[in-house]
């Protein structure tokens, strides 16, 4: 699909270095690897704000015959090396540990921190970035990073939810607003790997809702005459207080058969409330390559009961990576194929959409709000 308005509006090479967390105690060059994945919501001046990831990657990991990678610890950031003979690096965001433990071991390239950045009303102009906003690791449960922050609007509060990397957990925290740009730690809701939680924005009967995406090591294999494949799959949890959360009994969107070779699936949006019902934007990846293919799709979902899909999208995409947008960084780019869709905000005549395009920048789309037709 082509948009009307559909543009890159923040850049690695937008952000100043001097104020990253990581240099205050590492004297080591480093860059950015990538401004992307950003949350979105609107500001009570009307501004848009997204939350971006940085991730910030050391400029020559290997020295000394070992690959180093940077870790949070009480004492300030270290570096810590590995062999380079005991790591596989195919993946430019991470390399696997080959350590002859039953489970495999990985490290991280970069180490990644949450940058607000406020946009004007219709998020193409970037009004302030909030150096002095910055939300970094300060506890081991983060000690790899801080990720992927998805924040959800609910009456005059807003919810902030992100992937917290270590070697504890893998696990969903959440950060609580008064004013959508100052947050507070609330601790971990989801332990360990279960990423892209979306609250929904909104209470349903009372309860607060969410979908969420566990991971595993393995899966069993469906039965022949299944119409799902295996992998991982998007599901639903409730909470009575945003903290605690049960999850639903039923699965809720799987990853179908004879819809093309996805290998993935995962949320994207934080549910919104539309006449129809509760809009979703979800992603899924496509086998190819190391990486894959990810495109964005969309559900709609029963306003009284979100366990009920009314309609679901998931052979045409709504969004894919455009590589025009990022022709005028073809140096920067380490992968392809890849625009990750992570925001919404409803804006009267059509939804303002941000996405993280290639891992590298943030991306905003202008998008009818007619999508569910078509």
């Amino acid at each position: 699909m082509i948009f009307e308005i559909d543009k890159i509006v923040f850049r690695p090479q937008d952000i100043d270095l001097s104020f990253s967390p990581i240099r205050k105690d590492l004297s080591i060059d480093t860059f950015v690897l990538g401004a992307f994945n950003p949350g979105l919501t609107r500001l009570p001046n009307n501004n848009l704000l997204i939350m971006v990831r940085i991730a910030e990657a050391l400029k020559e990991p290997v020295f000394n015959d070992k690959i180093h990678s940077i870790r949070w610890s009480e004492h300030g950031y270290v570096l810590d090396g590995y062999p380079s003979k005991e790591v596989d690096i195919s993946d430019p965001r991470s390399f696997m540990i080959n350590t002859g433990m039953p489970s495999p071991i990985m490290g991280l390239t970069s180490l990644s921190w949450l940058l607000p950045v406020e946009l004007d009303q219709d998020g193409l102009e970037i009004i302030k970035i909030h150096y002095d906003k910055i939300i970094a690791p300060d506890r081991t449960s983060q000690e790899y990073g801080i990720e992927d922050a998805r924040i959800s609007r609910i009456g005059d509060k807003y919810y902030m939810t992100t992937c917290t990397v270590s070697s504890e957990r893998h696990a969903t925290t959440l950060f609580k607003s008064d004013d959508g740009l100052n947050y507070t730690f609330s601790g971990i809701i989801l332990d360990h790997q279960n990423k892209d939680m979306l609250i929904f924005e909104g209470k349903i009967n009372d309860k607060y809702y969410a979908l969420t995406r566990p991971l595993g090591s393995f899966y069993l294999q469906p039965g022949i005459d299944s119409l799902y494949k295996l992998g991982p799959t998007i599901n639903l949890a409730s909470s009575p207080d945003l903290l605690h959360w049960k999850p639903l009994d039923n699965p809720f969107l799987r990853p179908r058969k004879g819809v093309m070779n996805i290998n993935r699936i995962g949320g994207g949006t934080p549910p919104v409330l539309t006449d129809p019902g509760w809009l979703m934007l979800f992603h899924t990846v496509e086998a190819k390559g190391d990486i894959g293919i990810y495109r964005t799709y969309r559900a709609l979902l029963d306003k009284d009961n979100p366990e009920k899909i009314i309609k679901l999208i998931d052979d045409k995409p709504l969004l894919e990576a455009r590589p025009e947008l990022t022709d005028d960084m073809k140096d920067q780019i380490y992968i392809t194929d890849v625009v990750f869709t992570t925001g919404i905000v409803d804006s009267g005549k059509h939804f303002i959409v941000a996405s993280g395009e290639l891992d590298l920048a943030c991306r905003i789309t202008h998008i009818s709000k007619y999508i569910m037709d078509t």
